[in-house]
């Protein structure tokens, strides 16, 4: 395959697309096999991620940092974190569990929020498959691939 980078303009529209939708960037350019590929990739992360903790994985809130890599999955993780904040954190569903802190005080915790070792695989999950799309939006960036015959 002969590449030569200098030649070929930024695609930011192409990169663009990618954030909205992982893969739609590669689509654009020509590269639906490869567009299809990425988006499962992406996108069976974050759902694998949302299945193993939980909604609550996604919180911009309480996990500020582990979110700017998960934001990296397009709108669907600020979806995932409005539905967060307004079901889980609101009591819209599940029941509101009195906690006993250990300095004497209570907090109340939702009955659908996950705790320990399920919430951290989920949030690592949802947080590979948006530094993954990161990746490969900015290849999407590069443009379509040119092929030496």
């Amino acid at each position: 395959m002969i590449d030569d980078e200098q030649d070929r303009p930024v695609q930011f529209a192409s990169g663009v697309l990618g954030w909205i939708w992982p893969g739609l960037g590669h689509w654009k350019n020509g590269e639906a096999d490869r567009g299809r590929r990425i988006m499962l990739g992406v996108l069976g992360l974050f759902l694998l991620g949302l299945l193993a903790g939980g909604l609550d994985c996604v919180d911009r809130r309480d996990d500020y940092l582990w979110f700017i890599a998960q934001a990296g999955n397009g709108p669907i993780a600020f979806v995932a974190d409005a539905a967060n904040n307004f079901f889980l954190k609101q009591g819209q569903v599940g029941v509101m569990l009195p906690l006993s802190l250990p300095g004497g005080g209570t907090a109340e915790i939702n009955s659908f929020k996950s705790v320990g070792f399920v919430n951290e695989v989920g949030t690592l999950f949802i947080a590979m498959g948006g530094l993954m799309n990161v990746v490969a939006l900015l290849d999407a960036m590069r443009g379509p691939r040119k092929v030496a015959r």
